[in-house]
């Protein structure tokens, strides 16, 4: 797992017991997993008692840099073994390693369950309904004489349980066109599927 410098540069700092107190860092590792999966909100970290003691500059890059990682592990799936790998290549002690690396293995798959419906993905179409129709003419032209396909796609979204509609008209040559198109992301697919 590739980390920047200013990560490593902030892991280093969360790490140092004079930065930031042993109890502290408990009670840090436990807020951010639970920032991170919702269960409380970032101003819960100014009015906890066990943070009182770390200076509010150090707080902010220590939990910049936990909070981080934390998502950059659960992104790419890393296991226990390879978190505490980083955390000691960043020069943390085995006892601090050992604290992040429990919480995050037993907060993980609730991580990556909270980071699959976050995102930029498109809706998934689940189901197609089609008409023709047929224009004699319209407001610009007075004879149209040409067949037109309004398409209604029926969307859904990872974690909504109402289907969306994505609705268009097209002539039959663009039709064809998009028809042709899929054909080639199909194939497309398939080549990457069996190599």
């Amino acid at each position: 797992m590739d980390v920047s410098l200013s990560l490593t540069t902030g892991l280093q700092a969360a790490g140092e017991s004079s930065h930031v107190p042993d109890g502290a860092y408990k009670a840090l590792v436990k807020a951010i997993f639970e920032i991170l999966l919702q269960e409380r909100d970032e101003k819960s970290l100014e009015e906890s008692e066990a943070l009182a003691g770390v200076e509010k500059g150090m707080l902010k890059e220590a939990y910049a840099a936990l909070s981080t990682l934390t998502v950059h592990a659960a992104q790419h799936d890393a296991d226990m073994a390879s978190v505490t790998a980083l955390l000691e290549d960043c020069k943390i002690g085995a006892d601090r390693c050992q604290i992040f690396a429990e919480a995050y293995s037993a907060k993980k798959a609730d991580l990556r369950a909270l980071l699959s419906r976050t995102g930029g993905r498109f809706p998934h179409v689940v189901d197609v309904d089609w008409r023709l129709d047929y224009y004699i003419k319209n407001n610009h032209l007075d004879k149209v004489n040409q067949p037109v396909y309004l398409i209604n796609l029926k969307t859904e979204e990872c974690g909504q349980t109402e289907q969306g509609t994505l609705q268009f008209a097209c002539t039959v040559e663009q039709l064809q066109d998009l028809v042709s198109k899929l054909k080639d992301a199909s194939k497309c697919m398939d080549k990457l599927a069996t190599s």
